[in-house]
């Protein structure tokens, strides 16, 4: 039988205090998320297009919904791109 390697990755113990990211949303005093706000909405998606997750934005659930919401009204609007603007690799 193999031996198994031992993670080396870090994890907190219990009594560490977790660090919380800071809520952007929050912070800018902004109560709702509208999809014509192009400027917020770009702040939560990525590069390539996608819509960044809840670990790295630091919003609360409701909050990543109603961006999540916001962002794909504002793709069908064409206020954002679906994907990002670099062309596919040729095969």
């Amino acid at each position: 039988m193999a031996h198994r390697k031992k993670s080396t990755a870090r994890r907190p113990s219990a009594t560490e205090p977790t660090r919380t990211k800071a809520n952007p949303l929050t912070a800018e005093g902004i109560e709702h998320v509208d999809w014509k706000d192009v400027a917020l909405l770009r702040t939560f998606v990525s590069d390539r297009g996608k819509i960044r997750s809840r670990r790295v934005t630091g919003l609360t659930v409701q909050q990543q919904r109603r961006v999540a919401t916001a962002v794909k009204n504002a793709r069908d609007m064409a206020l954002l791109p679906y994907t990002s603007a670099y062309p596919t690799p040729p095969r």
